[in-house]
């Protein structure tokens, strides 16, 4: 095996759990919300984001790869999204602002980050 695949096999062994992670963290954090002017503002969906977008830089410099980003972002999509489809009473992700911001924030800052990342790559 050569040290490029190692890394890269340790970039994945490594942004397993950290999806797992940041899908249980996020969840608890995104329902979160904060009364301004009468209207309840989805704070912790944000910070939950930003959780997100910090542990995929993390991961993308530490391994020098945007395949551990890629695989942490595609593993809490998949987790959080699987929480978003159980049965009434068991859901733990609503289809409400805060929820749907979320889910469909996870995508944006993964593919942002991807785009981040990709300046720490290994050349050649």
């Amino acid at each position: 095996m050569t040290t490029r695949a190692a890394g890269r096999a340790g970039g994945i062994a490594a942004a397993l759990p950290a999806a797992l992670f940041v899908a249980l963290a996020g969840t608890a954090l995104h329902r979160q919300d904060m009364p301004v002017g009468g209207v309840e503002l989805p704070w912790g969906a944000v910070a939950a984001l930003v959780l997100l977008a910090s542990v995929e830089l993390l991961l993308g410099a530490a391994f020098r790869s945007a395949v551990p980003t890629a695989v942490c972002g595609a593993g809490c999509y998949a987790l959080t999204g699987w929480w978003s489809t159980l049965e009434p009473g068991r859901r733990l992700i609503l289809g409400d602002l805060a929820g749907n911001l979320w889910i469909f924030g996870i995508a944006v800052v993964t593919v942002g980050m991807l785009a981040w990342c990709r300046r720490y790559a290994r050349r050649g």
